[in-house]
């Protein structure tokens, strides 16, 4: 239901995660390295927002990147944060539920 109310009300367009997934982007786990440790899909990478600002080096030469955390509000963040420093094709993903789905 919060999809469908997100996509109704949200200016981002809306995409197919796992088409998305499919394609082996950089998967970026924003949340802090305790709730990383807790859990996270397979592949993911632990930067968490609190250290974006001195990790924007590795996201510069990503073909495609997903972020995404324990809710989607941090994930959100990013999103907006990369963007702002010129790092555009960026997926955010939500919760890292969403992307364990179609990352095993």
């Amino acid at each position: 239901m919060f999809g469908f109310l997100k996509s109704l009300f949200s200016s981002a367009p809306v995409v197919d995660l796992q088409e998305v997934l499919a394609q082996k982007p950089f998967l970026v786990d924003v949340r802090t390295p305790a709730e990383f440790s807790q859990g996270h899909p397979k592949g993911a990478v632990n930067i968490p927002l609190d250290r974006l600002g001195s990790s924007l080096s590795k996201f510069k030469d990503k073909k495609e990147i997903v972020v995404f955390c324990r809710s989607g509000a941090r994930s959100s963040q990013v999103k907006s944060l990369l963007s702002a420093n010129g790092i555009t094709n960026v997926t955010d993903a939500g919760s890292w539920d969403n992307v364990a789905k179609y990352t095993g």
